[in-house]
């Protein structure tokens, strides 16, 4: 990533109100971007767009992507030339029980966003983040590679297979000119890192159960997934956008996933157990195999192609993650609301990770 490419460009970004677009919104302020934000209120209370402020120094407009002319409107005003979409329903638990609405906000809103381009000329790339939960399972549990099969069973995972084949329908029919915007996917692994309380996810359950003192539950402790830090996978977006603005920009407008290395992909119980050491001797752990939905056991991604072709990298193990983590985690607990410290510290991560060699 160039920090003086970032400098006074004009971004668009949506989905800033959740975790994963609450980090990104930080670090695209912290090196000197002029973002416009697009989302709805915070999904979860507490919130990392509350607790850090993110708000501060950008423009963020509250709106739904479903909404296309108000989607439409504020992109147009934003007079920006890069674009992050990460506004989506974003878990499988609540793609059960909201079927319709995720498939509504997660492909009709993509669609949504990609009309809105075709009508701004000064949009020149765009990053349409998905899944790694967008492919059909491996039979063999081999790592997933950009050109195998799409098509996730559940239906939050295949709203996001819907999403990808919409994209590549959009840039095949209406961005194929030389002077088009680019548009390219991203597909990354598990994201951890502080200010995610989301329902279902495996750290911020461990953080509500230890730090209330009270032991974790876990409903799938042998499925395996490719976990990485939040950041790990924000630093390809940026990485990817830069070149969809380069010399050689239509060999960047395609799929990509970011992921860890083969060793980081672990069991749900095997990361637990690490954040129990991480934490203290009062962490306790109970493993069961109740589970309340359908959901792939095995997920392992191959991101060699974002190493060999990008340059992207991992600076982080999964160790690292976690103990940045869960480190965050205490801080906000101990923080009593103070959004200034909370602010500093992930500020201070994000200058932590940069600084990793």
């Amino acid at each position: 990533m160039n920090p003086d490419f970032w400098k006074g460009r004009r971004v668009f970004l949506t989905g800033h109100t959740g975790f994963k677009g609450a980090w990104l919104a930080l670090w695209l302020q912290k090196v000197g971007a002029g973002v416009t934000a697009f989302s709805l209120a915070p999904p979860t209370q507490p919130s990392l767009f509350e607790v850090a402020r993110v708000a501060d120094g950008i423009t963020s407009l509250h709106g739904d992507i479903r909404d296309y002319d108000a989607l439409a409107g504020a992109l147009r005003d934003s007079g920006a030339s890069i674009v992050f979409h990460l506004a989506a329903q974003a878990t499988v638990a609540d793609g059960y029980r909201f079927a319709r609405d995720t498939f509504a906000t997660n492909l009709t809103g993509t669609i949504n966003l990609l009309d809105a381009i075709r009508e701004c000329p000064r949009v020149e790339a765009a990053v349409i983040v998905t899944s790694d939960k967008c492919y059909a399972p491996s039979p063999a549990d081999v790592p997933l590679r950009e050109g195998d099969p799409l098509g996730g069973k559940d239906p939050y995972s295949a709203s996001k297979s819907c999403a990808e084949i919409a994209t590549a329908s959009w840039r095949n029919s209406f961005f194929d000119a030389d002077n088009s915007p680019r548009i390219a996917t991203a597909r990354a692994g598990n994201v951890v890192g502080g200010g995610d309380w989301s329902t279902h996810r495996l750290l911020p359950d461990i953080a509500r159960a230890f730090l209330a003192g009270q032991p974790l539950s876990l409903r799938m402790p042998g499925a395996i997934r490719p976990w990485q830090h939040v950041l790990e996978a924000l630093a390809g977006y940026l990485l990817l956008a830069e070149q969809l603005c380069g010399r050689d920009s239509a060999r960047f407008a395609r799929g990509w996933n970011f992921g860890p290395a083969a060793t980081d992909h672990l069991t749900v119980g095997e990361v637990a157990e690490r954040c129990a050491r991480l934490w203290d001797n009062s962490a306790r752990i109970e493993f069961t195999q109740a589970n309340f939905q359908k959901e792939t056991n095995t997920l392992r991604l191959d991101a060699a192609q974002a190493r060999e072709v990008l340059g992207w990298r991992p600076r982080w193990s999964t160790d690292d993650a976690l103990r940045r983590t869960l480190d965050w985690y205490r801080a906000w607990h101990a923080s009593a609301n103070d959004s200034d410290r909370i602010r500093a510290l992930t500020l201070a991560q994000i200058d932590d990770y940069t600084a990793t060699p």
